[in-house]
């Protein structure tokens, strides 16, 4: 068993959930468990500077060489989401796939099909982990962090590979939105960074949505529904008609590539008030804002046609698409393509159809694109790795370092 896989095992043992509702942070006690590991582990590679901060781990390994090689960042969250278990994760090795239906859990029937999940050909002969089908797997992050935590004890064990400073941080609460909240940029001392936070093997990322949250409160008029003509207002039915107003077709399940959406992902109510949460997504800033003013023109609208404001929207920023801050430094994507290139790794450029840390870190002033953890069918039980999508990760980590080590300015 490579070391990769031997960490991200052992990883994956501890349940790190974050929890929305939580003020704290991090946002669940249970994160700093796999914060302390780290430390730990960090302290026997025998960097420096390490340290866990308001739930961020932090470590240096100082530059071996007298070059003017910039300082390099690497980052991995390390909560899961709270979308689905984390506890107790049972994880399972499927050698040599055969191209068929992998039975995930025989109790309630669960199976990893390439027909559900057509993905699953490309990974023919190849080594999987997966899921028991009780839990999520935890891949997102923690195949990133075992391929940093891999890569630097590759460099400690190979003083041959010239490099700079390389910078590591491990963050709470990335899955719901707070990772970035408290990171100590200055402190942290990277001139430019990568989340290793990605998706299938060669994935490569340095476009985001630009992301907002929005709360639509509706009041509604309760009375007794034998004497309710011309009195009740049903504010679940409102909720409805609210609903059919946005477009059916801008949904996730209707878009892809670069197409914003809206989302509805909660609903609460009865006929005196009902509440829609939605999250509203777009790459372009001024097809964003219009998506915003649709939410409010809508609740103006209906507001006008019954004669009383029983519609409010409250619209909260979140995060920004990082593309305008990694321009100027495009050579930090160029030099990721040359290191998977030169790995074997065919370079994905796509856009991220969601948001890193990376996407706030590097409106903080450190750009950091995102680089490919090897993962599939995150947050949920479907979940699965491919063992060599890991390994090659580790390759491009070092690579990149590598790279920028043989500059000579």
């Amino acid at each position: 068993m490579s070391n990769v896989v031997e960490r991200f095992l052992k990883y994956v043992q501890i349940d790190t959930q974050s929890n929305e509702d939580s003020p704290t942070t991090p946002s669940t006690e249970k994160q700093l468990n796999l914060a302390q590991l780290l430390e730990q582990e960090l302290k026997e590679l025998g960097l420096t500077e390490v340290r866990i901060k308001e739930g961020y781990v932090y470590g240096t390994l100082p530059a071996n060489t007298d070059k003017k090689v910039p300082a390099i960042g690497l980052i991995a969250h390390l909560d899961t989401s709270p979308d689905f278990s984390g506890a107790e994760v049972k994880p399972r090795i499927i050698k040599n796939y055969d191209g068929k239906d992998i039975l995930l859990n025989a109790g309630e029937n669960l199976v990893l099909s390439p027909e559900d999940f057509p993905e699953l050909s490309a990974y023919i002969g190849k080594d999987l982990i997966t899921t028991d089908g009780t839990t999520l797997l935890g891949a997102d992050d923690k195949a990133g962090i075992a391929e940093i935590m891999t890569a630097l004890e590759y460099l400690v064990n190979h003083p041959e590979i010239e490099h700079g400073k390389i910078c590591v941080a491990f963050t709470p609460d990335e899955e719901i939105g707070r990772g970035a909240d408290l990171f100590d940029v200055e402190g942290f001392g990277a001139d430019f960074a990568y989340t290793v936070d990605g998706g299938a093997i060669g994935e490569l990322e340095y476009e985001n949505f630009n992301a907002a949250k929005a709360i639509v409160k509706i009041k509604g008029r309760n009375v007794h529904p034998g004497t309710a003509k011309n009195k009740m207002i049903n504010s679940i039915l409102l909720a409805q008609e609210y609903i059919a107003k946005l477009p059916a077709t801008e949904t996730p399940a209707h878009t892809e590539g670069y197409e914003g959406f809206y989302h509805i992902n909660d609903i609460r109510g009865d006929v005196e008030e009902t509440t829609l949460y939605y999250i509203i997504r777009d790459f372009e800033q001024d097809s964003f804002a219009k998506r915003k003013e649709t939410m409010l023109g809508i609740a103006d609208e209906l507001n006008k046609k019954y004669g009383q404001n029983l519609f409010a929207v409250e619209i909260t920023d979140q995060y920004q698409n990082m593309k305008e801050k990694i321009l100027p430094v495009m050579h930090i994507v160029e030099t990721a393509q040359k290191a998977m290139e030169a790995v074997g790794v065919k370079p994905l450029v796509k856009p991220i159809r969601g948001g890193t840390d990376g996407a706030r870190l590097s409106f903080m002033g450190l750009p950091t694109p995102n680089l490919f953890t090897g993962g599939h069918n995150y947050h949920g039980r479907f979940e699965f790795i491919p063992i060599f999508a890991m390994e090659k990760a580790v390759e491009v980590i070092l690579k990149i370092i590598e790279l920028y080590g043989e500059e000579k300015t």
